[in-house]
């Protein structure tokens, strides 16, 4: 492999530059001196220019590395594109073109074709385990998979959020290459694939860079995880697009999930690369998603960023469905109808105004003007369910009747739909936050999950509190894996259903949709109407109330309707969609 060209920001790491050497980089402007170790030869003094450190030596794919600093620590190369095991040992030097790609020619698909499955590598039993399941989502109506982060972390069980490696897939999942025929499986399968990085922070545990790198951080900023990261730095910002960039180019995924954009609070970095990574992408279709807090619709549209994950839309329809009014739910307990039908017709719920939960201060930008594709929407999520003191999923909340009501929403909206793993087969396990801390830092994550809850009604007493399953309980892991109902033909069948209708009806219609009207016709029902790219106008009415509400219905027979009741009237827990 040759050296990246002059405009490739990936500067950082080990790379292969003829068949039996390599050279090696690591940005320490911290240290003095640092010496590359590679296992059973002595260790080799690195140059060292402008706080940059590098040797090119003779080296061999699959050779163990790692970097020696004068003080006697010994560290992982930061941008190590794998671990001889633990995120804490060896680095090891990959060959990055060694993969025979068998779908070579995937150019990808279109942005309003997505319906996405979000899936937990780890608990689908690793990268390979995970293509194996990818025929029956195909099957099923779903066209793209993202997967939750990968990035090495300590342990073997983790969300993947306390990432401290962000360029080593984890060798519990399997190696680059598995990853790779991951990606390939899903081509095949003509799926998209996305992958969920995070670049807002590291993790507690295995993050060597204060050690030689203090300029990474910006330490006089907070934030949860401490220190904010430096992305005004031209070596910080290169570090992570050099990522954002492998993943696109060399493991040819079609689009990243940007974790907590509103903690990176650095715009011009995330234009910039978004930009980079466009204009490296070679024509494919490249897709680009932001979860925001923020709101903030300006990183949204052309050249920038495809989406945003709307957990407004989430937010309201819990509201709605289960009447919890706690936490982040209490900026839609009020009038929650309502404000369904402004996110249908506008997007964000919140679009400048006083949100509860953050101290009354504004949240959001005005999204309205946004194509409905700009927002991905989903009923449950790997936060919405894990972040649960118990992980419920929303059918140990609701009846099967409500939430099939809200699907059909969420499948049948022109806003892009996303599932969660193992709704589609009706599982009411739990998905349980968990990770594989040890020793003090086990401790303090235990105690601090079970003092989140607290405040929460359900969770006041301490005893109760104490039921919150351990982290770090190998069987809050293996819980964690979907296990379908009895019933799983019946829901499968459902969600395929809706999704050839989606696949038939609205996706084709999808480019130039826009909005026409939404409102609400009762306490917990509304009807929204969009005029489709086509001319047709497409009709939504949903009752999630415990009685019939009246209806002003289009002429015609919908297309889809779920649950019974007289004409002129919406049944309790329905739906009924109309297109002409």
């Amino acid at each position: 492999m040759t050296e990246p060209a002059a405009d490739h920001p990936a500067r950082w790491g080990a790379r292969i530059v003829s068949p039996d050497r390599a050279r090696f980089a690591i940005w320490a402007p911290d240290r003095d001196e640092i010496r590359l170790e590679i296992e059973g030869r002595a260790p080799i003094a690195m140059d060292r220019a402008q706080g940059w450190f590098t040797v090119e030596t003779d080296a061999v794919p699959g050779a163990r590395y790692r970097f020696r600093l004068s003080d006697g620590l010994a560290v992982p190369d930061p941008a190590s594109r794998a671990q001889a095991g633990d995120v804490h040992g060896w680095s090891l030097l990959v060959d990055p073109d060694a993969y025979v790609w068998q779908c070579p020619d995937w150019r990808g698909r279109p942005w309003h074709e997505a319906v996405i499955y979000e899936a937990h590598v780890g608990v689908a039993g690793g990268f390979l385990a995970l293509a194996d399941q990818l025929p029956a989502l195909t099957e099923l109506g779903v066209t793209a998979i993202e997967i939750m982060p990968v990035a090495a972390f300590p342990g073997t069980r983790n969300w993947g959020y306390d990432g401290v490696l962000p360029y080593a897939p984890a060798s519990a999942y399997g190696s680059p290459d598995d990853l790779k025929a991951l990606v390939d499986r899903a081509h095949q399968c003509g799926l998209m694939i996305f992958l969920d990085v995070v670049y807002n922070h590291f993790g507690p545990d295995g993050n060597y860079l204060p050690a030689y790198a203090r300029d990474f951080f910006h330490p006089e900023v907070y934030t949860p995880w401490g220190a904010a990261i430096a992305f005004d730095r031209a070596e910080v910002a290169d570090f992570f697009i050099g990522n954002a960039r492998m993943w696109i180019e060399e493991y040819r995924f079609d689009g990243l999930r940007f974790d907590a954009a509103h903690a990176i609070g650095d715009t011009d970095f995330l234009d910039r690369m978004a930009r980079e990574i466009r204009a490296g992408a070679g024509g494919r279709f490249v897709h680009l998603i932001l979860e925001n807090e923020a709101n903030d619709a300006d990183r949204l549209g052309e050249g920038r960023f495809d989406a945003q994950w709307n957990d407004d839309f989430h937010n309201v329809l819990h509201v709605l469905l289960t009447g919890e009014a706690e936490s982040y739910y209490r900026d839609f307990a009020d009038k929650p109808a309502e404000r369904l039908v402004r996110c249908l017709g506008e997007g964000f719920i919140y679009q400048g105004e006083g949100s509860p939960n953050h101290d009354g201060k504004p949240r959001g930008t005005p999204s309205g003007h946004l194509a409905p594709t700009a927002f991905v929407s989903f009923l449950q999520n790997h936060d919405q369910v894990g972040n649960r003191a118990m992980g419920e999923r929303l059918l140990q909340l609701v009846t099967p009747a409500r939430l099939k009501a809200a699907t059909a929403l969420l499948l049948l909206s022109p806003q892009i739909p996303l599932l969660f793993m193992g709704e589609e087969d009706g599982s009411d396990s739990p998905f349980l936050f968990f990770t594989d801390f040890h020793d003090e830092l086990a401790d303090a994550v235990r105690e601090g999950r079970r003092k989140e809850f607290a405040g929460h009604a359900a969770f006041s007493d301490p005893d109760r509190r104490a039921a919150i399953p351990d982290p770090n309980a190998p069987d809050t892991f293996h819980r964690s894996r979907p296990q379908p109902r009895p019933e799983r033909e019946a829901w499968r069948a459902f969600y395929r259903d809706l999704l050839g209708l989606r696949r038939d009806e609205i996706v084709p219609r999808l480019p130039g949709a826009a909005p026409i009207g939404a409102r609400a016709i009762g306490d917990k029902a509304v009807m929204a109407r969009w005029t489709m790219g086509d001319g047709a106008e497409l009709c939504l009415a949903l009752n999630l109330g415990e009685e019939p509400v009246a209806i002003a219905a289009p002429s015609g027979t919908p297309f889809f309707a779920l649950g019974e009741g007289p004409a002129g009237t919406l049944a309790p827990g329905s739906l009924q969609a109309w297109l002409g």
